[in-house]
């Protein structure tokens, strides 16, 4: 696979690259995160180079600098055209301190934003316009409403819902279908070895309700790049993971020995190997990877030519394991036998339940 084999996201025609470029390092605003212009560029024109095509920014990252280097490269001399190009923004952040309606998820907030982001990015229109995270503060049908207008007005093509709990996002999806609006065709998230509860809920209402998966911190921030190690790690202040961060934790070092073992038998680096595992997930439409420098682009992007055994995924799977919360656990314990009875059903045989009846006449 090649960043050139495209993918299409959720339930649209939109084709976009396996691997999506996170543009969050743009800019040196936050320190932690973030790279120069010049380096900025550089990993950009690397990803187009490579064949990429799919862009994700938001409003707030590094204070809006992000997507001025992002307008003011496709409007100098790109190496492809902006219409080319997948660009994805995202609204909720309030960019106006002292303004209740600088950010959020209401109509005059989310017009505002949107007015702001396009100015920034120099373009009449953004191909996926992101609500960034839940807004409890504001009905979902006026979010949806707005989204709907935008949409048709054809500053945004699609619309994607951020860092929403299930249930938000099913409300809007039901809120759309039923009223004739623009539906949602994209889910992002959290989602890594290190990450994997959204595997409850999140990614399988996903696909039933037709969005394709575009997951964040595949790497966890960079504890899975292979740089920590129960006895070493970078020099602090080198790197965004603190020295007592909660995520250098027993299991997370567990996964990382699998990974560190895979990557050896593959003649990979862990992190390759790490972001092969996201992307092949069931419902994974492109996963978002984000770099502060070229040569760290460049050795992600091997990621896709990773080839996982069956066996490999397993060992990755076990290392992982996530704990859910009810009602998973319990509902594990019933299927197949509680609902089918000791009968066979979609070619899967359920055995008899301790508490079923011996026969039906055994009934009370």
């Amino acid at each position: 696979m090649n960043l050139d084999h495209y993918r299409t996201l959720g339930r649209s025609g939109l084709r976009v690259s396996p691997f999506c470029l996170g543009c969050m390092t743009f800019g040196d605003e936050w320190k932690a995160v973030g790279a120069g212009v010049d380096e900025s560029l550089s990993v950009l024109e690397s990803y187009i180079e490579a064949g990429g095509n799919f862009l994700d920014t938001a409003n707030v990252y590094t204070h809006g600098h992000s997507e001025v280097i992002i307008g003011d490269y496709f409007a100098g001399t790109p190496l492809v055209a902006r219409d080319r190009m997948v660009i994805a923004t995202k609204f909720s952040g309030n960019m106006h301190p002292g303004d209740p309606n600088g950010g959020g998820s209401g109509r005059k907030a989310i017009l505002h934003q949107l007015e702001d982001s396009l100015r920034r990015l120099q373009t009449d229109y953004v191909d996926l316009y992101w609500c960034h995270f839940h807004d409890r503060h504001t009905p979902i049908e006026e979010t949806m409403r707005t989204l709907d207008e935008i949409v048709r007005s054809g500053k945004a093509r699609y619309i994607g819902f951020s860092d929403s709990p299930a249930w938000v996002v099913v409300q809007a999806q039901y809120e759309a279908m039923l009223r004739n609006w623009s539906p949602l065709i994209a889910l992002q998230i959290e989602y890594s070895l290190a990450e994997r509860t959204v595997e409850a809920d999140l990614l399988p209402m996903a696909r039933e309700l037709g969005l394709g998966v575009t997951p964040w911190s595949p790497l966890r921030a960079g504890v899975l790049s292979g740089k920590y190690r129960r006895d070493s790690r970078p020099e602090v202040g080198t790197t965004r993971v603190k020295a007592d961060s909660p995520h250098l934790n027993d299991r997370n070092y567990e996964i990382i020995e699998v990974l560190v073992s895979i990557a050896e038998e593959l003649g990979a680096t862990p992190a390759q190997v790490a972001l092969k595992w996201v992307q092949s997930r069931e419902g994974v439409a492109s996963t978002i990877i984000g770099a502060r420098r070229r040569d760290q682009l460049l050795d992600n992007l091997k990621a896709l030519a990773v080839s996982l055994s069956d066996e490999q995924i397993r060992r990755l799977d076990e290392a992982s394991e996530p704990k859910h919360s009810f009602p998973h656990p319990f509902l594990e314990t019933l299927l197949p036998s509680a609902i089918q009875g000791g009968v066979r059903v979609n070619d899967v045989e359920g055995p008899r339940a301790e508490f079923l009846p011996a026969t039906s006449e055994d009934r009370w």
